[in-house]
């Protein structure tokens, strides 16, 4: 039985039509590196490598950019999905403002795109606010304040006595410029198409059913029995990790989405800050250029073959009911509502590197809440390794460091 991963109606693939096709395999292909899913990862990666003049194939099992990057909302921001109380648990401090300080870099890597090959992704740089409306969790947020303004961070704290919002808070934290929010359908197609023009290959219906590693090489076999050779593969299926590890990379939840019909009394300053909440699971939210607001969270234990229908509209119910209570005075009315497959691990960083026990099986694994941020990391890093270069921040993001 195949596991869904996504189901609903998803905003960016609902809201964009499709202007292009990707051929499926129809012959046997050589290449120096295969990537193995065409979502946003997958695009990362093929424009990285590509632009390095890396012989690159990517195959993608169904359409590209239809799974996981439909539901994701590209709420980007350099923090975690934890704040430092509770992430000190597993890691250090210096590994955690080192991440942080590694987002921003991603995020400038999306600038620099966007200045060069155009905005046809709705990009725009935003504050990001971190928020509690409980008098107990004040604390927390205070420490995680202070934690990154020693850091050196652009950070605001944010009580009742300065608060620039309509909605009730305790204490916030905002974060000036440390934020981004895009279209990821489009910036997916964007990223295709200029490692297209870098020479990358792309073939979507095409999913890969086998793979065999030899002494020199690894070879591909897709569902209509062709192949691809290459030298190394790279894992950018999200969640789908079966064909080729056995290990458990990540806790697996099913996230909520909802998004509202175009708004025409979106007060500005939403338009320009990306919110979430302490709460766990955390809500988040943020508009979009056609002044939709989206709302994300609820998260429950993910159910691999099975969807719980009115479990599902109780909590699509949940995040409405939610949005109406933060905004009152907004005409709320939502039109789209979905939800997928979310995966976090313990310290909230990914996976990007070599299998420990096979040189020729990379990954590139965004868990968790900035995954696209991490997936930017994991193609400048990844590039590079296969040029014989080696990011020593890599290490933070090892596939074996919870064994």
């Amino acid at each position: 039985m195949d596991v869904q991963y996504v189901q609903g109606d998803c905003i960016f693939t609902r809201t964009n039509k499709l202007t292009k096709q990707y051929p499926y395999l129809t012959q046997n292909i050589n290449t120096d590196v295969i990537i193995v899913g065409g979502g946003i990862t997958g695009a990362i990666l093929g424009y990285y490598f590509s632009k390095n003049n890396i012989d690159t194939v990517i195959l993608e099992k169904a359409r590209i950019g239809h799974g996981s990057t439909s539901i994701t909302t590209s709420l980007l921001q350099y923090e975690l999905d934890s704040n430092y109380i509770d992430l000190k648990s597993y890691t250090t401090p210096h590994n955690i403002i080192k991440s942080y300080e590694l987002g921003i870099k991603a995020l400038d890597e999306i600038k620099k795109f966007i200045d060069k090959y155009g905005n046809n992704c709705n990009y725009k740089v935003v504050d990001s606010f971190l928020y509690t409306d409980k008098d107990k969790e004040k604390i927390e947020i205070i420490e995680e304040y202070k934690f990154r303004k020693e850091a050196g961070l652009k950070v605001e704290l944010i009580d009742k006595s300065n608060n620039p919002f309509k909605f009730d808070i305790e204490a916030g934290l905002l974060s000036k410029g440390g934020g981004a929010q895009f279209d990821p359908y489009k910036f997916t197609q964007d990223l295709l198409n200029v490692g297209c023009d870098y020479g990358l290959r792309v073939y979507e219906n095409t999913e890969a059913i086998d793979i065999k590693y030899e002494d020199n090489n690894v070879t591909i076999e897709s569902i209509y029995g062709h192949k691809v050779r290459g030298k190394i593969v790279i894992v950018a299926s999200g969640y789908n990790t079966e064909l080729f590890t056995k290990r458990t990379l990540g806790t697996k939840t099913t996230t909520f989405n909802v998004a509202t019909k175009p708004i025409n009394n979106l007060e500005d300053i939403y338009k320009n800050v990306i919110i979430r909440d302490n709460e766990d699971p955390y809500n988040y939210l943020r508009t979009t250029s056609d002044n939709r607001i989206i709302i994300g969270g609820e998260d429950v234990t993910f159910s691999p073959h099975k969807f719980n229908k009115n479990l599902y509209t109780k909590n699509y119910n949940k995040l409405e009911k939610r949005l109406t209570k933060l905004f009152p005075n907004l005409n709320i009315d939502i039109e789209y509502k979905y939800c997928g497959a979310f995966a976090s691990t313990k310290d909230n960083l990914g996976f990007i590197g070599k299998d420990p026990d096979n040189s020729k099986l990379w990954y590139c694994l965004g868990y968790g809440a900035n995954g696209i941020l991490f997936a930017l990391l994991g193609g400048m890093m990844l590039s590079e390794l296969y040029l014989g270069k080696t990011n020593i921040y890599m290490s933070l993001f090892k596939i074996d460091r919870f064994d």
